[in-house]
């Protein structure tokens, strides 16, 4: 995914100097770019200071952004100075992606008329114009900000995220592989839901992602760069030959798949016809395509699959799906965390070491089920989400967590992490009450406000407020 572009409009109000339009344009620039995103701006010659304040300035800035439309995700409102309220109206009437708004603190020592800039109360005035036209806009930590202090910056990356987010998801294409898994009626999910979100759901049979994996041949490359891949995230020097080769075939496959069908993300039934036809599990296999920012969901939660797509974007780094599994005691604020193994080694606390799937040899015995990746979690903030469909509704759940450094007894199977949520009895409860999966997405980092602005505000998700 390319770059994420910001147009940006400078606002004015003409009896202010023009000097604090130039600076803010060499500080927003800065800000920009230190945020890792491209700028789009307007050539200054184009309107007086090359900012905004009348109704025809507002024309010119919006016939700008027109000649430029498909090239900026998001736009950023600067207001150096009170601004014009009506050639910002104008300037963006026709705006589609995610907007923020920003605007310059006044200094103590420079309160004179000469001097001054009234951002903070021009903001409170284009906010209410904005809320008239029904433009919806992301707001900082702080009401007045410097485009160079640090929370400016942290709210710039958070926008950042929201971009992605929104350019990402407004057109995903989920492929879901394989049925619903037969034994979790509780993932069932409405297709008409999320098609009214933007996410195309293409649904695919196990037996084409088999054919594909008869079809390659054990000399072809990928295999090679996919046995690397593997073996950064697990130590698999007591895994049998068959069963590496195969967990390559499967993920060259599978990434076949989405290259030819323009899939963004894909839920997976992962078990129990990979161990019987290839004597493998996935788990490692989705613990890199994770990594790869080609998220993959366990046993066909479909409608996990777009969080994870979400968070993917929020983060821009690996995601992993985890049941929420057990209880850490009696501590009442902690639970444990586990899958087995689909995480990216962005999350855990260095490679793991690949078994069997211990719930598949008890039955079938031994060299049935390679492929589980068992590790544990980096202690970190992280984001949990969980997603569902009711009534035609996509509704989710963002929350703040951290993983604890923490062992488990070494037996402990899979991947897991000991998780600390405030208030979590409560919020178990109503997950419950509200019909959300036993599974949660994790990514690395907060980015809690940057999913509620994307996927409640521009996307029209609901929250469920655990």
């Amino acid at each position: 995914m390319k770059k994420i572009t910001l147009a940006v409009l400078f606002g004015n109000r003409g009896f202010f100097p023009g000097s604090v339009i130039a600076s803010a344009r060499e500080e927003m620039c800065e800000a920009v770019a230190r945020a890792g995103a491209d700028v789009l701006c307007m050539d200054p010659a184009m309107t007086r200071y090359g900012a905004i304040e009348t109704r025809e300035e507002g024309k010119i800035f919006a016939e700008f952004l027109k000649a430029h439309d498909g090239e900026y995700d998001g736009l950023i409102i600067c207001l150096p100075n009170f601004g014009d309220e009506n050639g910002i109206k104008e300037a963006i009437k026709d705006v589609h992606t995610p907007i923020l708004l920003q605007a310059y603190p006044d200094e103590l020592d420079k309160l004179d008329f000469a001097n001054r800039r009234d951002a903070f109360c021009g903001r409170l005035g284009l906010c209410a114009v904005l809320k008239q036209m029904g433009v919806k806009f992301v707001s900082g930590e702080s009401f007045v900000a410097h485009p160079l202090s640090d929370e400016f910056h942290r709210d710039l990356m958070s926008f950042v995220s929201a971009c992605r987010i929104v350019k990402k998801m407004r057109h995903a294409r989920i492929g879901v592989i394989g049925a619903r898994t037969t034994a979790f009626k509780s993932v069932r999910f409405d297709e008409g839901a999320l098609e009214a979100r933007g996410v195309d759901v293409e649904t695919l049979d196990l037996t084409q992602v088999f054919a594909k994996m008869e079809a390659i041949q054990e000399g072809d490359p990928r295999l090679a760069a996919w046995e690397k891949d593997i073996k950064e995230l697990s130590d698999t020097c007591d895994v049998p030959a068959y069963a590496m080769i195969n967990q390559c075939k499967l993920g060259v496959a599978l990434e076949e798949l989405v290259a030819e069908m323009g899939l963004d993300a894909l839920a997976m039934r992962c078990w129990s016809e990979l161990q019987y036809e290839y004597k493998i599990a996935s788990c490692t296999v989705m613990g890199v395509l994770n990594k790869r920012q080609i998220p993959v969901v366990c046993e066909t939660d479909v409608t996990n699959a777009p969080a994870m797509l979400a968070l993917a974007m929020a983060s821009y780094t690996g995601v992993g799906c985890l049941d929420v599994n057990n209880n850490y005691g009696a501590d009442p604020n902690k639970c444990i965390m586990f899958h087995c193994g689909p995480l990216p080694i962005d999350l855990m606390a260095g490679k793991g070491h690949m078994e069997e799937h211990k719930m598949f040899t008890k039955t079938q015995g031994c060299n049935c089920s390679w492929g589980v990746n068992v590790g544990r979690m980096k202690p970190a903030t992280v984001t949990v989400c969980g997603m569902r469909t009711e009534n035609g509704e996509t509704r989710y759940f963002v929350e703040r967590a951290e993983v604890l450094d923490i062992e488990l007894d070494r037996e402990f199977f899979g991947t897991y992490g000991v998780v600390e949520i405030p208030d979590l009895q409560k919020k178990l409860i109503h997950m419950g009450e509200e019909g959300f999966r036993h599974h949660a997405i994790v990514t690395e980092g907060d980015h809690t406000k940057a999913m509620r602005e994307a996927l409640s505000k521009y996307l029209g998700y609901t929250e469920i407020k655990l």
